[in-house]
């Protein structure tokens, strides 16, 4: 099939797209039918991408490379999809998560369901474009698709402080992205490639490198920039607010996927093509990851109350865990360890994005039994409901890290690597499982295995809570299938995965191999 194979990632991208501007103008009937489309179409192109990865020709690493004309070649920019080892696990999850978080927000009843459905939709397509594109222009292009339809829901769907938190999540976003895009003009304007291509840049790159001066400033640029979308410690706060007022398939699409945006930006971009300066904010990133990702944030969320809250925090938390591979790999890109680092972070991520997505999902179907996501006002629901409860464990054990989840492995090779890194940032981040064991657990406990309040027993006596429904069932059994089918055979994303990284490494520490100028600009 060349045509599939020629325009795979175009029409996972336009799938979405086009079904969104369907949805927002098909009568009421016709809504659902293309959103399920929509949402779908994506998952079996990014499955035929997986399956077909090795057996299609590559091209500078990259399976599925077409470009498209825009217009706007003498500026360098041109519509260029590919994927390789890095990107390939990452557009699948988001494919996954997307189907999940679509079909969620099918059954959710909110008011004005076509307008949010085609919001979704459009937000889906530029996650879709986030990972395939190898244009840098366009890489940042598509985020802000998927970033735009995110404050609108939040505003209009969300729940308790979702003005205030839209307002937030704005401005702490924004800054980001500006940040972010102040860094890629910065390394498309240094970097003398007169392309924003990514294949063109590490070529140009790694036959005139930039000088350590400029590395430092323009890694440090994307550094905050696109940690701030990441929710690095301290630029973490509007994180756990926003996700809390969110509405759940929001929620899961950007907590799940979009977040990754940063971390995939730093592997894929700055730390190739920048190694001399990723070397130099190795050590600070790794201390901001654990001692404010994982530590701080992770006795607030030990304080937490609110079920949502307690999400929230816990994906910033164990984005922490992310940095510190980054950080491995910033101070040794070639070396085994860091090699390692890098696969594991991305590992980290994939299997984050299912885990917080289920865990969203779940959070919102326990809301919709007791009116509340106050821990204190629960207790017993195990006892009604099962099935969530079994869900809601299994996901907080893929949370935590237990072995049998893909959590697991991300976790267990980023701290391999950080042994060599610093054994005493290894022992502080391994302290961090054993803090998000004991918010996880005590949440499951309170919520489905304590004693019953009063009030919440005199409510499930007189209402007794449904438990899940299929058509909650099947977004959660995708979610969690994908995180067990990982957990048992990680060769499954390892493979493509080590192969990229010992690719872009090596040819990196080459770079950083090279000597800066003395004298700095």
């Amino acid at each position: 099939m060349p045509f599939l194979s020629d325009h795979l990632l175009l029409l996972s991208i336009l799938a979405p797209l086009l079904a969104g501007v369907a949805v927002a103008l098909a009568p009421k009937a016709a809504a659902k039918p293309l959103a399920c489309a929509g949402f779908g179409v994506p998952l079996l192109l990014a499955l035929h991408a997986w399956w077909y990865f090795d057996v299609v020709p590559h091209d500078h690493g990259y399976a599925f490379l077409t470009a498209y004309p825009t217009g706007l070649t003498g500026l360098g920019i041109a519509l260029k999809l590919g994927l390789n080892g890095l990107a390939l696990p990452l557009y699948v999850m988001a494919a996954v998560v997307g189907l999940a978080a679509g079909l969620y927000a099918l059954q959710s009843g909110a008011e004005r369901l076509q307008g949010y459905l085609a919001l979704l939709l459009v937000m889906h397509a530029g996650l879709m474009g986030v990972f395939a594109s190898v244009d840098v222009f366009f890489f940042y292009f598509f985020h802000e698709l998927a970033l735009i339809p995110t404050f609108i829901m939040v505003g209009m769907w969300g729940g308790r402080d979702r003005h205030y938190a839209a307002m937030k999540m704005t401005i702490y976003l924004t800054l980001g992205a500006m940040l972010s895009l102040l860094g890629l003009i910065a390394l498309y304007a240094k970097s003398g490639a007169n392309s924003f291509d990514l294949i063109a840049l590490r070529e140009t790159l790694a036959a005139k490198p930039l000088d350590g001066a400029w590395q430092h400033r323009i890694f440090g640029l994307l550094l905050f920039g696109l940690g701030t979308l990441v929710s690095l410690w301290p630029l973490h706060t509007w994180a756990p607010l926003g996700y809390a007022a969110a509405p759940s398939s929001a929620a899961m699409l950007h907590a799940g996927v979009l977040k990754k945006f940063g971390l995939y930006g730093l592997l894929q971009v700055a730390l190739p093509l920048l190694p001399l300066g990723a070397a130099e904010w190795a050590l600070p990133l790794a201390w901001l990851a654990v001692a404010g990702n994982v530590l701080v944030i992770g006795f607030v969320a030990m304080a937490q109350r609110d079920l949502k809250q307690l999400v929230g925090f816990s994906s910033v938390m164990h984005m922490g865990y992310a940095f510190l591979g980054v950080a491995c790999v910033a101070a040794a890109p070639a070396s085994g360890a860091g090699q390692a680092a890098a696969g594991g972070a991305v590992l980290l991520m994939v299997a984050h994005g299912l885990s917080v997505a289920l865990l969203f999902l779940l959070s919102t179907s326990i809301w919709h039994r007791t009116r509340t996501f106050d821990l204190d006002a629960m207790g017993g629901l195990a006892q009604k409901t099962p099935v969530l409860a079994a869900f809601f464990v299994a996901a907080t054990f893929a949370s935590i890290g237990l072995p049998g989840f893909a959590n697991f492995w991300g976790e267990l090779v980023i701290f391999v690597a950080a042994w060599k890194f610093s054994p005493l940032l290894t022992a502080l981040a391994v302290a961090g499982v054993v803090i998000s064991a004991i918010y996880g657990l005590r949440a499951a406990a309170k919520v489905f295995f304590g004693s019953p309040t009063g009030a919440f027993a005199t409510v499930a006596a007189a209402h007794p809570p449904a438990d899940l429904r299929w058509a909650e069932k099947i977004p959660a059994l995708l979610l969690l299938a994908a995180l067990l089918f990982i957990g048992f055979w990680p060769r499954a994303i390892s493979g493509p995965l080590n192969a990229a990284v010992t690719t872009l490494y090596p040819a990196a520490a080459a770079v950083a191999a090279v000597p800066a100028p003395a004298a700095r600009p």
